[in-house]
């Protein structure tokens, strides 16, 4: 019995041996001008520092989504607030959130040790891919109009996460450097998290109304 299919499907070509071990020890400087543009991790974003002069926890955009994640956020306002008041947004706005969803998915899985090629600043060819759907029209205002709520299970447990996937891209950034390769339990775990950070970030973004899976599958 074959499952539907979800309006965010995420698929990396498997690169497990003969990895690059140079490129591997110096990837976070690497990959910095794709975070200055795209951001972290959502896990990386999400932090509950405690700051004894506030006496208090606040929450801390520590990478932030990058420029363009900045830019696609303010056009989620405004997508927003024209479905919740017509039931449609422009198509615009959905081709911008695309656009970021797309580059970032490259730009994650590059940071992430899961692929060695440079991404693209963009668009361009790479050996990972992000499908997206189109939501049905007219959309669904009473999702929309409380997605921010309705969003908060998704990143306690997508904090949570990520904080296994950091420990988890660590091992693979010391076994890549010591024997050139990937552990494959680890790597599929690691496309996994990505999947779900996608799914939910298109879901923040209003690319779908579809609520995402806590899966990593």
């Amino acid at each position: 019995m074959t499952m539907p299919a979800l309006p965010v499907e995420l698929h990396v070509e498997p690169a497990l041996s003969n990895r690059n071990r140079l490129t591997t020890l110096f990837r976070f400087f690497l990959g910095l001008p794709h975070m200055i543009l795209v951001g972290a991790p959502v896990a990386a974003v999400l932090t509950w520092p405690w700051r004894p002069a506030a006496g208090q926890d606040h929450a801390t955009w520590a990478g932030g989504a990058g420029l363009l994640g900045a830019v696609a956020a303010a056009a989620a306002v405004m997508a927003w607030f024209a479905i919740v008041f017509t039931g449609r947004a422009p198509q615009g706005l959905w081709d911008l959130a695309a656009y970021y969803l797309h580059w970032r998915a490259r730009a994650m899985a590059y940071l992430a040790l899961l692929r060695d090629e440079y991404p693209p600043f963009g668009d361009g060819p790479y050996p990972v891919t992000l499908d997206l759907s189109g939501p049905d029209s007219p959309r669904d205002r009473s999702t929309v109009a409380f997605r921010i709520i309705l969003a908060i299970p998704q990143l306690i447990a997508l904090w949570m996460l990520g904080l296994a996937w950091a420990v988890s891209t660590a091992i693979a950034w010391f076994a890549i450097l010591f024997t050139g390769e990937y552990p494959e339990s680890l790597y599929q775990f690691g496309v996994g998290a990505l999947r779900w950070n996608l799914r939910v970030e298109a879901y923040l973004l209003l690319v779908t109304d579809d609520y995402p899976p806590f899966s990593l599958d």
